[in-house]
């Protein structure tokens, strides 16, 4: 079994260009962006945040994608 981390990012919190394409396109371009650098990641628009779910062995790596996109 591997251990998963769930990370939700509020979507009034969303930066620009994220902020403006919508709770759905912005799940995918973060998805992709995780994925362009090899983590298994999937994210999802749930009612008021965003849902990213990834195996907690690679929470380290996610966190430096997800900063660099300024969503923490």
């Amino acid at each position: 079994m591997i251990a998963t981390t769930t990370i939700r990012i509020d979507h009034a919190t969303l930066p620009d260009p994220l902020n403006t394409k919508g709770p759905d396109a912005a799940a995918q371009m973060i998805e992709a962006a995780l994925r362009e650098e090899g983590i298994a990641a999937e994210a999802s628009n749930v009612f008021s945040h965003l849902k990213i779910e990834l195996p907690t062995a690679q929470l380290a790596a996610a966190s430096t994608v997800l900063a660099s996109l300024q969503l923490i």
